[in-house]
């Protein structure tokens, strides 16, 4: 399990994820997200730079925050995802989702 312990922050209007997230860590970090996704009342930028590693878990965890953003009415999109992270969305067919939210 890797030392890079992952982390979501807020900062004017951009959810910023950062190290690695696997089957261990994705859940607190998701719950977090939800929680902050809840603050927002408009739009949000998720910056996914930050991220040393990627994991399927990560995926499904963007799509729990895309699904409560819209039942929110927050207009979520997507910054600088790892071309890892595409490669996974690409074998379910949500590369487009991923890389051209509004």
């Amino acid at each position: 399990m890797s030392t890079d312990l992952p982390r979501v922050q807020l900062k004017d209007g951009v959810l910023a994820v950062s190290g690695a997230i696997d089957a261990h860590t994705v859940l607190p970090l998701r719950a977090e997200g939800e929680r902050l996704i809840t603050t927002v009342n408009d739009s949000l930028v998720v910056d996914l730079a930050g991220l040393s590693a990627t994991h399927s878990a990560a995926l499904s965890m963007l799509l729990c925050w895309s699904r409560l953003a819209e039942k929110l009415g927050v207009s979520l999109s997507f910054t600088a995802a790892p071309e890892r992270l595409v490669s996974l969305a690409a074998l379910s067919n949500l590369e487009d989702w991923l890389q051209s939210r509004p």
